[in-house]
């Protein structure tokens, strides 16, 4: 049986040539980074070219990528950081209804310390209540923290104009992108936003786990989460995890060759699916935006009358790997609070599944898995009729 991946949005395969590097740095450049011996400087390498790989994606500075464990422990202390070191500026802080858990947690803990935050409502697709945002911002607002890319329906946020109407409303109030499901996907067009900060993921782009960064535009002023050496500027102390970083260095620049590309071709595979499953004649419903709108490689449909768990491992069985939400907060059992926040209806709530595509899926796959949706649906379909 084939089995066919459609689950890269809660983490990707690495590539080959990454697992190899990781490999290597593991077996022969063990050396400690901060080390002066030659060991340690072959390590401080690796870390350098990482760091200038992924500085191309946002300004080319490389003194302004910090490198993290992860995206969750990016926003951390993006979100956190920012919140404490500013505080005598304010304590009223901003984000959305439907941002990842590991933002919406930091909120939450920030509330818990004293904070005033408010949370922005959103329309059926996804996308932000602007006026709401601009009436939101004041003078005692210290960060407005919002995703590029919705990590279970890929609504796209407009953040060419969120971005100034933040900084008109207070110049000082700082701008943080979860862009961990945008890196290397879409532009990432900091100055434009006039964002201050950015957060991104290795495992998301066929890099390995345990590594990510956090864009800090120059300037900006943030309190580490933790405290030790001087590692990272001292914003991430403790020795770096060289062979993951060595990975997802080399991850994003094998895939930001591609990348204009590879927008275009994972839409195409994203539309080639759709096709197939409404040829099919199979009930759903799109959660989202268009898409054609929408990020390139997410996809979330609602099947009503069915179970999202028991379609999900119906597709398992047949070797086609989805998901019912974000992976972080699939074990829960309430309803996603994203597509809540869209307004969806129960049997819509209860029965969506996101399809999330990669450049490692071909477009026979794409077909295969179409096919293959519309059978289990039909299949379970006529179970419920019996």
């Amino acid at each position: 049986m084939q089995e066919i991946y459609l689950d890269n949005s809660a983490t990707t395969r690495p590539f080959p040539e990454v697992i190899a590097l990781t490999d290597r740095a593991q077996r022969e450049i063990y050396g400690n980074p901060s080390s002066m011996h030659e060991k340690g400087v072959a390590a401080e390498k690796l870390l350098g070219e990482s760091r200038r790989n992924l500085a191309s994606f946002f300004r080319d500075k490389e003194k302004e990528i910090i490198f993290t464990s992860g995206g969750t422990e990016a926003n951390n202390l993006a979100i956190i950081g920012a919140a404490l070191r500013n505080r005598r500026r304010g304590n009223h802080l901003v984000t959305s209804a439907v941002e990842h858990p590991s933002v919406l947690n930091c909120f939450h803990y920030l509330e818990e310390k004293g904070f005033r935050v408010t949370y922005i409502p959103v329309d059926q697709e996804g996308s932000l209540d602007i006026p709401e945002l601009e009436k939101a911002v004041a003078q005692e607002t210290i960060l407005v923290s919002i995703m590029h890319v919705n990590n279970e329906i890929g609504t796209v946020q407009p953040l060419a104009e969120i971005g100034p109407v933040i900084k008109k409303r207070n110049p000082s109030t700082l701008l943080h992108i979860d862009a961990v499901q945008s890196l290397a996907k879409l532009p990432l067009a900091v100055d434009l936003w006039q964002a201050d900060l950015a957060s991104c993921s290795a495992h998301k782009i066929h890099g390995p786990r345990g590594a990510g960064c956090l864009w800090i535009r120059e300037g900006t002023l943030l309190q580490p989460l933790f405290y030790g050496g001087d590692q990272e500027r001292g914003l991430r102390p403790g020795t770096e995890n060289t062979p993951a970083i060595a990975g997802f260095g080399l991850a994003v620049n094998l895939i930001g060759k591609r990348q204009g590309k590879m927008e275009n071709s994972l839409k195409d595979l994203k539309l080639a699916f759709l096709k197939h499953l409404q040829s099919s004649g199979v009930q759903f419903a799109i959660n989202g935006p268009p898409p054609e709108k929408g990020a390139p490689h997410i996809l979330n449909l609602s099947f009503p009358g069915l179970k999202a768990e028991v379609l999900l491992h119906s597709l398992e069985e047949r070797g086609i790997y989805v998901s019912s939400g974000s992976a972080c907060h699939s074990r829960r059992p309430e309803p996603s609070h994203v597509l809540t926040a869209l307004g969806l209806a129960k049997e819509n709530l209860d029965s969506a599944l996101r399809f999330s595509f990669s450049v490692e899926n071909s477009l026979e796959e794409i077909t295969g898995a179409a096919a293959a949706t519309a059978a289990a649906v039909q299949e379970l379909a006529d179970i419920l009729k019996k």
